[in-house]
């Protein structure tokens, strides 16, 4: 495994980690999710480098795309519900109300 290779797992595990264990607030879940797409779309922009192939050179783009989204999706849902509930604590919310 080169140091990249290790590098880039690394920055992915704990993003797992971050969102696993401190699911405290709906924010620092969201900037785990997001800083996991990020250390996935380097590892496949370097991977489609090393292959020096443009069969697989939109993939990081689409990959890119689908993490904005995320993104914008995560952040409305962030201010929707800290304007119904008060806060963005996810111990607070109960996904069983109407």
């Amino acid at each position: 495994m080169t140091p990249t290779q290790f590098t880039f797992s690394t920055a992915f595990l704990l993003g797992l980690a971050g969102l696993t264990f401190h699911r405290a607030h709906l924010l620092s879940a969201l900037l785990c999710l997001e800083g996991m797409m990020l250390s996935l779309f380097l590892a496949l922009s370097l991977w489609t480098m090393q292959l020096n192939s443009t069969n697989f050179s939109a993939s990081p783009m689409l990959l890119l795309a689908f993490s904005a989204c995320e993104a914008s999706a995560g952040l409305a849902l962030l201010v929707a519900t800290t304007r119904t509930h008060g806060s963005d604590n996810l111990k607070t919310l109960n996904l069983l109300q109407c």
